[in-house]
């Protein structure tokens, strides 16, 4: 008898904890980086969109002043983003996207997708700073000034 009030309890709160635990921990599944190599043309930096487009998140390198950094582009909320991307603490340069955020790789830490501001982890200080850029004929071009400066402030967490 008593495992009966025991069953009939218990099913309904294991039902309900789940129902709970399904809505606060459902989240979007990670999209993982691809790398490309990008046009590189005097102070011109140019990602075609078409590759954004289509893996949502784009890493790549570039040469600026200041030595090799690591960048990326990527789409939420029908905006592009252009970040430095470095984990600092860390030295991760690969993030994923997840929903609205963007997840290091490396350690954990996640980053509003559309400030660039840490949320949680271990490396919130360093927020993800975003350079300027234009759409030209189907590309996004980038200053490498402006890929330079935002790498430094995240770098110095200005931003």
């Amino acid at each position: 008898m008593l495992r009966k009030i025991l069953i009939g309890v218990a099913a309904p709160l294991v039902l309900i904890l789940a129902l709970i635990l399904g809505a606060c921990g459902s989240s979007a599944p990670a999209v993982k980086p691809t790398w490309i190599t990008p046009g590189v043309s005097g102070d011109n930096v140019s990602i075609p969109l078409a590759a954004v487009q289509q893996d949502t998140i784009v890493h790549f390198w570039v040469t600026t002043t200041d030595g090799r950094e690591s960048f990326m582009a990527y789409q939420y909320g029908g905006a592009t983003y252009v970040r430095a991307d470095v984990c600092v603490p860390c030295r991760s340069t690969e993030f994923s996207l997840q929903g609205n955020t963007l997840v290091c790789d490396s350690c954990g830490t996640k980053f509003n997708a559309t400030t660039g501001k840490g949320v949680s982890g271990a490396c919130v200080a360093y927020a993800k700073v975003a350079a300027k850029y234009e759409l030209v004929s189907g590309n996004i071009i980038v200053q490498l000034n402006d890929l330079g400066t935002a790498y430094s402030n995240t770098v110095n967490r200005i931003g």
